[in-house]
Formats: structure tokens, sequence, C-alpha cells
């Protein structure tokens, strides 16, 4: 005999006087996106005190190495006689190749339009003249502020480098806080830079050496202590290959269980991970020139359950990784989930990476952020987040008042913030 589903009648129910009905609940979740201010949990954007190393302005926003990637792929330019230009001579080339000899369509070249036109600029000009007359008339600080308002966004959160040979001189110097920036302790040159980096370390008075043998663990872990004093960062942060894998007998390994696990727990900060790069596969594109690999999160796992006590941050670069990550944080409440990294920053991918989240999670991660590495990109990538996100919850909210249960314009509010803003404090013991 078959089995058949029969649905007993609901008992009286107290009905919120304030419930969504269905037709509303799309245009409710638009507002709610577009009045909540955002945290920009990672970028690569840099205050005004950290001087040039901030990047914006028309012609970093068309060089930046997507467009430059695209660039190679449509003109019979080499690389070399690309990089041979000045800046401006090779925004110029990208310009006219990719924005006027070609349809726009792609989403970096989109984001440019987006921006030109969100600050009234023509989008089909023969040539940047008026876009750089216009960004020469900006103060800065005004300017950061004014692209703040213009993107939602209430914090960005920085990537900060104690071994740049840019960076590292003015943090030491002493760096005037900005709270509309919040500085990350970065370790790549550390971990996964060891051999080449040492010796940085050692010029700063640190006691190591080329093996990470003996004092060198301990002057690692007074080294984060020190730069931790002089940039009070909100989490550490690594980016690590997709051939990553712990445990394993390694400097990388060692100096990672060693030193920077146990000085995250002694000032109580998350490691943040951000897994699967495959670095300089061609070279010849220089910053262009990464890609991305399945990782094995094995090591995520070995991690996890290891250190307890300690608090990660984890994003995934393959596609193919997304839903392993996500039975994780289901099987460690020490992993965060964050964010659609790098390659994966795209619409669709954005959109089906959020749903299996949603699906797994709740809303138990943090959904976005928008690894800007030029000011003006938060515009477009944060309006382009909102308008992926909004069908993604509205279908979620459809789904439960299907399923019997009521949704109110605060559920909705309360879901938002803590999607883009309350997880993300929560995890770094910040405040919202």
């Amino acid at each position: 005999m078959e089995a058949s589903f029969t649905r007993s009648a609901p008992r009286a129910q107290s009905v919120p006087a304030d419930r969504i009905q269905t037709d509303q609940l799309l245009s409710t979740v638009e507002d709610v996106l577009s009045s909540t201010s955002f945290i920009d949990m990672h970028t690569h954007l840099f205050s005004p005190a950290l001087g040039t190393l901030g990047l914006w302005g028309i012609d970093e926003l068309i060089t930046y190495h997507y467009l430059e990637a695209e660039f190679l792929r449509h003109s019979e330019m080499s690389p070399e006689q690309y990089w041979a230009l000045t800046k401006s001579q090779r925004a110029d080339q990208i310009w006219r190749v990719l924005f006027l000899e070609n349809t726009p369509v792609s989403e970096a070249t989109r984001g440019v339009i987006a921006v030109l036109q969100a600050f009234g600029m023509p989008t089909q000009d023969s040539d940047l003249r008026e876009a750089r007359a216009f960004f020469a008339e900006q103060t800065i600080d005004a300017h950061i502020q004014r692209v703040f308002d213009m993107a939602g966004m209430k914090i960005a959160v920085m990537t900060n480098d104690p071994l740049d040979p840019e960076e590292a001189p003015a943090w030491m110097k002493g760096v005037v806080q900005d709270a509309r920036f919040q500085p990350v302790l970065r370790l790549d040159r550390i971990l996964t830079g060891w051999s080449d980096h040492w010796s940085k370390l050692e010029a700063q008075g640190y006691k190591v050496d080329a093996n990470a043998g003996g004092r060198s663990i301990a002057e690692v872990r007074r080294f984060l202590a020190d730069w931790h004093k002089r940039m009070r960062p909100v989490y550490l942060a690594v980016s690590l290959p997709d051939r990553f894998m712990y445990p394993e007998d390694s400097v990388l390994s060692r100096i990672l269980s060693e030193a920077v696990l146990p000085t995250c727990r002694e000032l109580d900060l998350p490691l943040s991970l951000m897994i699967g790069v495959r670095k300089q596969v061609n070279p010849r594109l220089r910053l262009a020139g990464d890609a991305v690999g399945r990782a094995n999160l094995v090591a995520l796992e070995n991690l996890c359950r290891d250190f307890p006590e300690n608090r990660f941050l984890v994003s995934v670069l393959s596609r193919e990784n997304q839903h392993e990550l996500c039975v994780y944080a289901r099987k460690f409440s020490n992993l965060m989930p964050f964010g659609c990294w790098w390659f994966l920053n795209n619409p669709s991918i954005v959109e089906e990476i959020t749903r299996e989240r949603l699906e797994l999670l709740g809303t138990s991660f943090i959904a976005q952020h928008s690894d800007a590495r030029v000011l003006e990109q938060v515009i477009y990538k944060w309006r382009n987040t909102r308008a992926t996100m909004a069908p993604i919850l509205a279908h979620a909210y459809q789904l439960l008042l299907r399923d019997g249960r009521s949704v109110t314009r605060e559920d909705i509010q309360r879901d938002v913030k803590r999607l883009f803003r309350s997880n993300f404090a929560r995890w770094t013991k910040t405040v919202d």
C-alpha cells in the first residue's frame, strides 16, 4: 500500500500583525538591504594615514588586474609591451579595447561603468579626460566618506602586511587610527614565504633563522605580539595554496601550530584562512597571473578539531570546495565561513554558494565581503551583492511562509544584520 502525505488541521496560532505577505517579500528584503550599513570584512583598501598605499581614481579602476587579464585576452599587445607603458597609458589602452572596441559585459568592466554612472560621468566617452579631471578634484578624506555612503558601508577591514617594505615603515612611525578602517595582520610572508622573508624579521631585531629553528618560534610569537600592540588588528589572516595540508612536517605547519595559533588564543583573535590560490601560474601577467585550485579540506578539519579554542574565519577559492566547507561548519562551531572570494565574486556563483549556505547553516555565516583593491569598487560590488542577495533571501522566506511560519520585517532586519555585520562583530569580539 502506498504511503500518502496528509496535512493535519492546523491549530489556531497568534499571527504577528506585521507579518509580510508573499507578494511583499522581495520589496521588503530589498528595502532592508538598502537601508542596512554593512561591514566589509575583507578588503585591500587602506586608510588615508597609510598614504599612497590606498588606490583610488579612474586609472586605478581601469588597470585593476581583472581588467588587465581581460585586456590581454582581447589585445594583440604582449604582456611585456603592456608593462612598459605608464599607468595612464595602460588605462587608455584598456579603455579603448574593452570599453570602446568591445561591449563591457563582464563583471569587472560593468563595474567601471557602474562607478562612472554613480558619479554622473559619461560611460562611452572616447577618452578618459573628464573622468580624470573629476577624480583630480576630489579630496581623499571627503571622497572616502562619499564612497562609503554610496556603497552602504560602515567599516572597511584592511589587509596589513608587517613585512611589506612600503607599509611596515608607516606603522613603525605610528599610524593614526581611522574608525572607518580596521587593521588585519597578514601572515603570508611568514607562513607561506618563510624562506624568502625570515631575514626581514631578523632585520627588525628578531632572532630567527632560515629553518625556523632555535629561538625562531618564540621570536615569531614576540613579533606577532609586538605588531598586535602596534596595529590592534581585528584578526590575523593568511592566504594559502590549494596544496595546503595540516599537519605536515614543514616550517609552515610548525609556525602555524606553535606560534600563530597560540598567539591568537592569547590575544583572543580569530585566524582567517583563505585557501585555494595557485600563485603565478602565468608570471607574465604579474598580479593577474594567479589561479585557483581545489584544496584538501581535511587540513581544515584537523585544525578545527585539534585547536577547539581557536576561532577560524574561512573562505575557499574553489567552487568545488564550497559544499565541504558548509559541512565542516556544521561539525565545528569554531569555524565561520565567509564571503565568495576572488574568482567566486560573480553574481551567478555568489547566488549558488549563498543558497547552499542558507540551506545548511541558516544565517550563521558571513554572507560577503568586497575584496576591493580600489576604493570606488565598493560602490558596484556592494550594489551587486544587494541585488543578488534580495531574491535569495526572499525565496528562503517564501519557502518558510509556505511551510507555515510567518515572517516580519523585524525578522528580515535581524537576518540581514547578522549576515553582513553582527556575525563578524561577534566572531572578532568587536563593537557592531
